[in-house]
């Protein structure tokens, strides 16, 4: 919005010259995520107060941790702060006429929608359990899977007129078209390589890692801190491929393919990246908020669709991956579990309770403990994605 307005001011006169460094994508950026940072540290507290006053406080399952019994009542679904700080930021800086920020907003937004409503059935129904998984997924996968039908000729071509085009043809051509090299899977640490999908295996891909990244975040929010500060990483370490691959010279010097417009994305993760610091402040152990489902649903599929449309989906998984092995320990877990009772008569675990971090938390771990030490491994994770940019 801010961009539209600096560009009508200059058009008025020469007195308004000095409004053109708002045209700069990076000055836009540290901006927007200065804005996001005010926002929620400003609203914070009113947020919690409110929270605190409707009685939305956290309910913790009867056979969870015991140390965590003492949580109960911290108000929860503090992810409203987070999203309304992105939503607010983005859409003050960013270029509104960016089609791939508008479809992460969407997905963002509509990811927090059913992790609210999660959420809501928990504190309000006082049903721990809050939405039942069948009905989760289907939402899920509804917005994961329109995305993906989406991207897959966004990504494909330069705007929405071509990317229509692109659809009827796919359409005439008895849902077979080629799609061109951008469009397939690139493999980290390997130049000029990417392996052809097709479309329906793009939208396959998409919708496994939209909807995966989303309860793999959803699964790691369980410490005070824990999910939030990773978000922050990989959303910056994303940011950086967004404007590597938006920008025609450093994409073709770095071996990158280029998406025009995707460089846009990085106002989007600069805002992520400031909000989720202002919440850091008000979750960080004690936590006086919880993000609860409708914040880390949320800003894992955005992680998921900012990915896929940088072309990054294997680094995804590097950089995120406490992401990754949190949510593989909960299905390990499962899995063993009904593996061992169906064949001894008496199910057996794996870890001594999942997700992982509390398999540490019961090894003798304090929470903090937890927490720093696998912030310290996402740093190194992220770091180790940001090298693919050069050593390829």
């Amino acid at each position: 919005m801010l961009l539209s307005l600096a560009g009508w001011l200059q058009s008025l006169g020469p007195e308004f010259g000095y409004l053109r460094v708002i045209q700069y994508l990076t000055f836009r950026a540290v901006m927007a995520a200065m804005t996001a940072l005010l926002i929620g540290l400003i609203a914070g507290p009113w947020v919690i107060r409110r929270l605190t006053s409707l009685k939305i406080g956290q309910p913790v399952r009867g056979y969870g941790m015991e140390t965590h019994l003492s949580k109960s009542g911290t108000p929860t679904m503090g992810g409203v702060l987070v999203l309304l700080s992105i939503a607010i930021s983005t859409l003050l800086w960013f270029d509104w006429t960016n089609r791939f920020v508008w479809i992460v907003l969407v997905v963002t937004l509509g990811f927090g929608a059913i992790g609210w409503a999660d959420d809501w059935r928990k504190v309000v129904h006082k049903d721990p359990e809050g939405m039942r998984s069948r009905e989760k997924y289907f939402w899920q996968s509804l917005i994961g899977l329109v995305a993906a039908l989406y991207l897959v000729f966004s990504i494909s071509e330069s705007n929405n007129f071509r990317v229509l085009e692109l659809f009827f043809k796919w359409v005439a051509s008895g849902f077979d078209v080629n799609l061109p090299p951008k469009a397939g899977l690139m493999l980290p640490f390997i130049k000029e390589v990417s392996y052809p999908l097709g479309v329906f295996g793009f939208v396959i891909m998409t919708y496994l890692v939209i909807v995966g990244s989303s309860n793999a975040v959803n699964l790691t929010d369980g410490l005070d801190g824990l999910a939030i500060m990773p978000v922050v990483m990989v959303g910056s370490a994303l940011g950086v491929f967004a404007y590597v691959t938006g920008s025609a010279v450093y994409s073709k010097y770095l071996f990158f393919p280029y998406i025009p417009g995707s460089g846009e994305l990085l106002i989007f993760c600069s805002a992520l990246a400031g909000a989720g610091l202002a919440f850091l402040w008000f979750n960080t152990h004690p936590a006086q908020v919880f993000m609860g489902d409708v914040g880390a649903l949320a800003l894992g599929a955005a992680l998921g669709t900012i990915a896929v449309i940088v072309r990054q989906e294997i680094v995804l998984a590097i950089m995120g991956g406490i992401f990754v092995v949190e949510a593989i320990s909960v299905m390990a877990q499962v899995v063993y579990f009904k593996y061992t009772k169906a064949r001894y008569g008496e199910g057996r675990r794996i870890l001594k309770m999942a997700p992982l971090h509390h398999h540490y938390e019961k090894s003798g771990w304090k929470e903090t403990q937890v927490v720093v030490r696998f912030w310290i491994i996402t740093m190194l994770l992220c770091l180790v994605g940001l090298s693919t940019l050069k050593l390829r």
